[in-house]
Formats: structure tokens, sequence, C-alpha cells
């Protein structure tokens, strides 16, 4: 469990695919959320070498901030080793067209959709940002559906501007509104799935239309009146109150370390709103408005196709698609530990905390647990868990960590606040 004991694993491989003749590259992604902990570990590791050549090779990927936080004092050794700097930069009105074609034939479009003036007006209407395309596409394909049209027209995309901007908003973007993306040691090629899918059912789209006829519901978006920068806190204060405890901000004190001091953990990383569902928590989602600037919002509950958000301390409902527009798979959402957890929990393991495994199993599957002091975490037992994990869409290797946890805690309905109602046992 010691980092002396990674590193020499992590070396061994590194010589071994290097004899082998084959390059070792480690991608991060979203790297301005590294620690200088972390960052410093990772300096380390480009110190493992050959007498001829680097053992591996690291790309990170993050946004503005990133720069920010490699110009800091603590991290300026590893700044001093990055060998190439790369800024995304907004596409250009060639590569718009061929960025948005190029999606609809991998969605299986056989015809023109955007004929080229629609084009022009899409690269104006959007700047050349690949966010604010997917949408203005989305939104301008289902708009030409409903009007029975085979293409979309220049009218109906500066009508879907004004749906998906506002009305006031619709205005030609300038060509520097884009938050460049900043990818270091090294160059990478990134390409924006294109959630714009010319929509050929017509059940499907008579329930989306219904819904929003019938349904009125808020728009995804940061309080104009309230200063964005204090978004992250608001939400952390929101996630908090469903856990009936409280959040302050304490300087560099975050969520999670607060979280820890009321015996709470933070589980985060990217991830499908489908897999979040499944998790079932309310977490805070780092969320982008039309402009590409970022804001933080608490999710609370899911209900089908809308959910419900607090944005700056306002409480709102919105379709769920929404949400999916502007987030990217950032969240944090807190799961409370068991007693004695220390980690992972592997094949022999005992103490306490393998006593509450047995006990939640035994609630999952309507049985008497087991009464013993000092449970071992047996073959018996790891394969119930296996099991387990499988049913729930887990990798079922039988490892207890997290994600495995916070399952058993919603199958045993333990008392933890959830986005969606208790799930019946099956």
């Amino acid at each position: 469990t010691s980092i002396k004991v990674f590193v020499e694993n992590i070396n061994a491989y590194l010589l071994d695919a290097n004899a082998r003749g084959r390059k070792t590259v480690l991608i991060i992604e979203e790297a301005q959320n590294l620690s200088p902990d972390v960052l410093e570990q990772l300096r380390l590791l480009t110190n493992l070498e050959t007498n001829q050549r680097k053992l591996l090779q690291i790309i990170m990927v993050g946004q503005p901030e990133l720069k920010e936080i490699l110009s800091r004092p603590e991290v300026r050794q590893l700044d001093q080793r990055i060998t190439a700097r790369y800024h995304l930069a907004p596409l250009s009105k060639k590569e718009v067209a061929a960025y948005v074609n190029h999606r609809l034939a991998v969605a299986g479009a056989n015809n023109r959709l955007f004929p080229p003036s629609s084009m022009n007006k899409l690269f104006r209407l959007s700047g050349g940002i690949p966010r604010l395309i997917n949408l203005l596409c989305d939104r301008a394909l289902l708009g030409a559906y409903v009007q029975g049209q085979g293409n979309v027209d220049k009218r109906t995309l500066v009508k879907a501007a004004k749906e998906v901007f506002g009305e006031t908003k619709v205005k030609e973007m300038p060509r520097n509104a884009f938050r460049w993306v900043l990818i270091i040691l090294g160059i990478v090629s990134s390409a924006v799935v294109l959630a714009a899918t010319f929509y050929n059912n017509s059940k499907l789209q008579t329930v989306t239309v219904q819904t929003s006829v019938n349904q009125k519901l808020d728009i995804l978006q940061w309080p104009a009146d309230k200063p964005v920068d204090q978004s992250r806190d608001m939400a952390y204060r929101a996630l908090f109150k469903q856990w009936n405890i409280s959040y302050q901000k304490r300087g560099n004190n975050t969520g999670c370390q607060q979280a820890l001091d009321q015996g709470l953990s933070c589980l985060e990383g990217p991830r499908s709103l489908n897999e979040l569902s499944r998790l079932n928590r309310p977490a805070v989602l780092k969320l982008f408005d039309d402009n590409g600037s970022e804001f933080y919002a608490a999710l609370i509950s899911f209900q089908g196709k809308t959910a419900t958000v607090i944005v700056g301390g306002e409480t709102r409902t919105v379709d769920v698609k929404e949400i999916e527009q502007r987030w990217l798979g950032d969240y944090t959402l807190l799961w409370r530990t068991p007693p004695d957890y220390q980690g992972s929990i592997y094949l022999g393991y005992h103490g306490t905390v393998v006593e509450w495994l047995e006990k939640q199993m035994a609630i999952i599957q309507g049985r008497t647990a087991q009464n013993k002091k000092n449970m071992v975490y047996d073959k018996a037992l790891v394969q119930q868990i296996r099991k387990f994990q499988l049913k729930e869409g887990l990798v079922p290797d039988g490892i207890v960590g997290p994600q495995t946890i916070i399952h058993l805690q919603n199958a045993a309905e333990n008392d933890e606040p959830v986005l969606a109602g208790k799930r019946e046992n099956k």
C-alpha cells in the first residue's frame, strides 16, 4: 500500500513495455482538478527512464485554470518539464461545416440537412464553439422535423438560437468568446460528439413535443443577480442540506474535507447521467452556460425526464436533456462510509467493516446475518458480492469500493438521501 511499491510496479511495467518496443502514454483529462500533491507525484513519474529515453509520456488536458495552477511556485519543477503546449481555438467556418457533416454522416444522415447558407449562419451564431454548435443543431433539427421540413433553413436556425440563448441574447458570437482548452506535454486531437441526429421516429417526436407543451420547465442557467464565483459554495451548501449537515465557506477547506469531518466521504469523477442516477445520490454538478463559462448546481432529484436542481439558491425543475447539454460529467456526491472502513475491501480482509458487509447482504437476500466477531471476507462472501455487482451493472471483481458500497446501501434501503425513490429488492 506504499507509494514506493506502486512506483516500483509502474517502473517494472514501463521497462517491460519499453523492451517490447512500445511507448506508454498517460492522458489525464480535467487536469485542473489535480491537487499539488498529485502533481508532485506526476513529476516523480517523469523521472522513470533508461539511459536512452524517458519511459512515460504524460499528456494533461484541462481548462485555463490549469495554466494558472502550473505557474504556482510549489509546482514549478513540473512546469519546467513541459515540452509542448497547445491551445484549442474555435472552429473556422470551413471546420464547422466539416464537423457538422461528419457527425451527421456518423448518425446515418444521407442527405444534406444544413444547406450552405444555414451553415454560414450557424458559424456566425455559434462563433465556432463546439458546445454551442451541438446545442443549436440539436434544437434546429427538432424544429425542422416538427415543421415537416427536409432540411434546416436560416429561419429555423435563428428560431432555434432564440430557444437556446433566449429571445434577447441572439447575436453573432465574437471569435474570442470560446474559453480555450489547454493541452500540455504533448498534442491531442479531440472531437466533440455532435448531439444532433435527424429524428425519424414519429412516436418519439410526439412524446417530445407533448412534454414541452404540457409541462412548463425552468431554464438551467445561473441567476443574473447572483455572483457566479459563489456558485460552488452555494451548490455544496444545498448538497449538505440534503444530509442535514451544515456547510461553511472556510478558505481552502473544501466541501470534501468538511464532509470527512462529519463522517462522510466524497465520490468524484466524470460520469454519465445514467450512471449517476444508478448511484442514486444527490450531487454537485459542474455546468457550463452558453458562453462556455462554468457554474455549479446541486442535483437533488429525478422525476422521469425532468430533474430538480438548486442553482444559486433557487430550486428549479428542468429537462434532463438540458443538463446533458450543459454537463461534461464532472460531479461530486457524498456517501457514508461503513464502520472501520479504511479503503477498498479485498479477499482476506477482516474486521468490523466485513461484519457490516455481511449484514447488508443478509438484508438484501432476506436471510439472517451471521453473527461472528472479526469476520473474514472469505470466498463465499466474495462470490455473493460478485453476483450483486453483476446485477447492479458494476464490474464483478469482488472488490468492495465506494460504488459497490453505495449500491449496497441503496439496495438495503439505508437511511440516506437519494435522487429517486427507494428501489425494490429483486
